[in-house]
């Protein structure tokens, strides 16, 4: 028979614990996009977290690998996350903008603007809705896998969306 070890244990955990808040994030914002309660764009973001930042209950930043030497970019998150822990905001960053493009766009090609431009997934917000107070358990899982993060000294945590 074989021990498994603390560290294997709590790799596993951590796994799943991962899969399942990626399952999470991905019902807000199936359930968040008819409701029109989506922002997309890093300039986009920028608006909307300057005119009503209390309405914004998620900041989604994606990366993929060759963004990551993207300096402009970079700044960008950079100044995003800021605003957004002085606005006690909770931030993700996410690594599949595909995946995140098939979620927000509906399909595999999906992810494109009325004029065809591929959209700007770098930013993603999600507002609660005007109309009322938006109670969903999934939503309350990933700000919470947040709030458990920032106790852990990791202020913007990385969830790996996975493929369908």
């Amino acid at each position: 028979m074989y021990n498994m070890t603390f560290e294997e244990l709590s790799g596993d955990y951590s796994q799943e614990r991962m899969d399942s808040v990626a399952k999470a994030l991905e019902e807000v914002l199936t359930s968040a996009l008819p409701q029109g309660c989506i922002t997309v764009g890093v300039y986009e973001a920028a608006k909307s977290l300057n005119v009503d930042p209390d309405n914004v209950v998620l900041c989604i930043l994606a990366t993929d690998d060759e963004d990551v030497k993207d300096v402009a970019l970079q700044i960008h998150f950079t100044l995003i996350q800021a605003f957004c822990c002085e606005n006690d905001i909770n931030i993700l960053r996410v690594n599949n903008t595909r995946r995140l493009a098939e979620i927000l766009g509906g399909g595999g090609g999906g992810g494109k603007q009325s004029g065809g431009e591929p959209l700007d997934l770098h930013c993603v917000l999600v507002t609660s809705p005007q109309s009322t107070s938006w109670k969903d358990p999934a939503l309350s899982k990933v700000n919470r896998f947040c709030r458990e993060s920032r106790c852990m000294d990791q202020w913007v945590p990385i969830i790996n969306l996975p493929e369908r």
